[in-house]
């Protein structure tokens, strides 16, 4: 009895000190509460034993996988009972290896691979944590740094997945009611992170400058007519050094005049030129010899020319170090495994000591390029310096899918006359522009010329056998 009048004049400093509208809420919702409580229990309508046995009868569960195309070019998968090199297995067939992105064949490089093991002895097979709580390690942060000092730039940050390294970089920045303009070509993983940013997406044509200065003026319109909304919209460029679907390369000092003349933000995706363009392999802003300050954020994967796992974001401290907060894959997934991390520094150390690797990569690549454009039944585009090249049909076919069907037996054959290739796959229902079907090669530092003439003389009498026959 003694704690009532405590209790009462408590409550009565609660009302005097809240807001009446907060007062009024909290009774609504309870109200709310109460009302759905009771409507649950006294509305639900009650079966009898024979509708309940006949409701059940009738019931069909969906099924936990829809039907599936037996022609889904996914259902043709090819086996591979060989490390992944120069040479590679496939269905039991010994083939010189222009399928995979091993563009300075460091996944035969000895020393790498004794330098992971090593490590591999020391920390064990992973992390077991993300970046932020308990994942990471010592050889994380020295490749962070060696990174950072590699690309000249103030800080980097590694990711553990290539795919999740640009994916997350853009909605770490680029939120609702910002505008983004990112040419229709982009990869992938450029896509999802426009995706997951939900901002207003502009898409240009692939390299065209004409078009992307023709949309920046519709948006200076859109803001003349509404400052006070400009005043809040950020914009950003994002754009692929070399890009995956079609093996050229952006306009960057275009992309960088225009980005100075219209006051956006840039991003560049540099996981096909990082290790293969400019003197020192340090990317399209050296090949261009552009000042990389002029890029607000150049982001790459590592499972190209580094031949690890992974990716990295390069930039100023105050916008790299945003992303230990705001970039999603790296705060919410397990840090790269430290024998991966050992390996990308191994393979830095090997860009520093041996500059001269880029220059033969760059002459094997126009080396493939010269001679793969005198095909005769197929097309060759892409940059002569891009290590990834596609090869279309000359001729038109009747449909996309007719065009694939004799794409896969060019494939086909080529393996199994020792030349591995692949089809450029896609995921066709969710790109967010149509790609035409081509077949997709890649350039080794290691391939002689010799060999280089064979894969040639391969895809040659493929190419005519099936194109004859159809």
């Amino acid at each position: 009895m003694v704690a009532t009048p405590y209790l009462f004049n408590e409550i009565e400093k609660i009302f005097q000190n809240t807001p009446l509208y907060a007062i009024v809420l909290e009774a609504f919702l309870l109200l709310s509460v109460i009302w759905l409580l009771f409507y649950k229990r006294n509305g639900r309508k009650r079966f009898s034993k024979e509708e309940e046995d006949e409701i059940i009868s009738k019931y069909v569960p969906e099924p936990l996988v829809g039907d599936t195309d037996p022609n889904h070019p996914l259902l043709r998968t090819r086996l591979v009972r060989s490390k992944v090199g120069k040479r590679i297995v496939v269905d039991g067939n010994d083939c010189l290896n222009l399928a995979t992105h091993n563009y300075l064949g460091l996944l035969e490089d000895e020393q790498i691979l004794e330098d992971a093991c090593k490590s591999l002895r020391k920390y064990g097979v992973g992390s077991c944590g993300p970046r932020g709580f308990y994942g990471t390690m010592d050889v994380h942060l020295d490749l962070e740094e060696r990174l950072a000092r590699f690309m000249q730039m103030e800080e980097a940050l590694v990711y553990s997945y290539g795919f999740s390294t640009i994916a997350s970089a853009i909605p770490a920045y680029s939120k609702r009611g910002d505008v983004i303009f990112v040419d229709e070509a982009s990869n992938f993983a450029i896509q999802k992170g426009l995706d997951a940013s939900r901002s207003t997406i502009y898409f240009f044509k692939h390299n065209d400058m004409e078009d992307l200065e023709r949309l920046l003026k519709e948006q200076n319109q859109r803001d003349i007519k509404n400052p006070s909304k400009a005043a809040k919209t950020r914009r950003f460029l994002v754009a692929e050094a070399i890009y995956i679907n079609t093996g050229e390369m952006c306009p960057l000092p275009q992309l960088i005049a225009l980005r100075a003349k219209y006051k956006l933000r840039f991003f560049l995706d540099e996981s096909l030129s990082f290790g293969v363009l400019g003197e020192n392999g340090r990317g399209l802003t050296e090949h261009f010899n552009v000042d990389r300050g002029e890029v607000d954020l150049i982001s790459s994967g590592m499972e190209w020319a580094v031949a690890s796992i992974g990716g990295f974001c390069v930039g100023s401290h105050f916008i790299v170090e945003h992303q230990r907060l705001s970039g999603l894959g790296y705060c919410f997934s397990a840090s790269l495994p430290p024998l991966l991390a050992q390996a990308a520094i191994s393979a830095l150390n090997r860009f520093e000591k041996e500059p001269i690797i880029f220059a033969e990569l760059q002459e094997k690549s126009k080396a493939v390029h010269a001679k793969f454009s005198h095909l005769t039944k197929l097309a060759l585009k892409g940059h002569e310096l891009s290590p990834v090249k596609h090869l279309y049909l000359s001729e038109n076919v009747e449909s996309p899918e007719e065009e694939r069907k004799i794409l896969t037996k060019i494939v086909d054959k080529c393996i199994s006359d020792g030349v591995a290739v692949v089809e450029a796959c896609y995921l066709h229902n969710l790109e967010k522009h149509v790609v035409r079907p081509s077949i997709r090669i890649t350039t080794n530092r290691l391939l002689k010329d010799d060999e280089i003439e064979k894969a040639f003389n391969v895809i040659e009498n493929a190419s005519n056998n099936i194109i004859r026959t159809n």
